[in-house]
């Protein structure tokens, strides 16, 4: 980072950042999301001051005419910094559900391992959708920090003043402030009447949130791992949210993804013995006989 200007304010302080980051051990090759913007931007900055070996892919969704263009200046901006960028160009058509169609399109793209810049304001925003969703303890516990998501400890602004520091002029994507989009409301909307009703900042107070319910959530899981999902009479003895990461652990589809709320509301009917069956998305039917349950073909 530059040595602070005689002139002007003394440059950030780097290493109390890098205390609140949970970057991999130095020497470690990660690949980073890279959309161009403060917090993405900022993250490589971060990384390499962290000692890691950095490659960067950015995700060109050519929703925008200047998509391209951005994509060149990102390529452009990484060179002077000596960090490799992928370009991958992904179709989307505007329309209904962009901003989850286009998260899904990146990724596909990125894989599980990437580096994502998402903040603690993100994570504020996150708890706040998930809330407005009727999530749990899972959904409500967001973001989980490590290697994924270095930066959750880190504010928004302070990554900008990374890229600042750095004498660099990160993207500003005009879909982040698009109304269309859900998270951009709460940001823009919510989250600043919620401080106004708190007199406080609320992000900090959201990530708290977070954080407590992932315990509870690792408390519920670990217990759920010790039981047999297919066992009625187990089941109907557990505490309910155990019961239920039991069965949503086991009745994964074949994507991955656990049963919905009322898919889980008809299994415990099938449990509690007030139905003998109901049927699963991917095609699949959960049957109960003698005290056991059974997973076989919907026919």
């Amino acid at each position: 980072m530059s040595p602070p200007s005689p002139d002007g304010p003394a440059s950030i302080d780097l290493d109390a950042l890098l205390e609140r980051c949970t970057f991999p051990p130095s020497g470690t090759l990660v690949e980073v999301a890279l959309s161009g913007g403060a917090d993405s931007t900022g993250l490589v900055l971060l990384a390499r001051a962290a000692g890691l070996v950095v490659s960067a892919t950015h995700v060109d969704h050519g929703l925008r005419p200047e998509s391209g263009a951005d994509a060149e200046r990102v390529v452009a901006m990484m060179a002077d910094l000596d960090v490799a960028v992928r370009v991958v160009r992904v179709e989307l058509d505007d329309g209904a559900d962009l901003e989850n169609r286009a998260r899904l399109a990146r990724r596909a793209v990125l894989g599980a391992e990437a580096m994502t810049g998402h903040t603690m304001d993100d994570q504020a925003e996150t708890v706040v959708l998930h809330l407005l969703r009727g999530s749990g303890p899972t959904g409500l516990s967001a973001m989980r920090p490590g290697h994924r998501h270095p930066v959750l400890g880190l504010r928004r602004h302070e990554l900008a003043a990374v890229c600042a520091d750095a004498g660099l002029t990160p993207i500003i994507d005009p879909s982040n402030t698009d109304p269309r989009f859900r998270r951009n409301r709460v940001r823009a909307e919510v989250l600043p009447l919620l401080a106004d009703v708190s007199e406080a900042d609320v992000v900090p107070v959201l990530a708290r949130v977070a954080e407590h319910q992932r315990g509870m959530d690792d408390l519920v899981v670990g217990l759920a791992a010790e039981v047999d999902p297919t066992d009625v009479w187990a089941l109907r003895d557990l505490p309910r949210p155990v019961a239920a990461a039991a069965l949503r652990r086991w009745l994964r589809d074949d994507e991955g993804h656990p049963p919905s709320s009322a898919e889980l509301a008809r299994v415990f009917d099938v449990v509690e013995h007030r139905a003998a069956a109901t049927e699963l998305r991917g095609g699949r039917r959960l049957a109960r006989t003698a005290g056991r349950l059974r997973l076989e073909p919907d026919r």
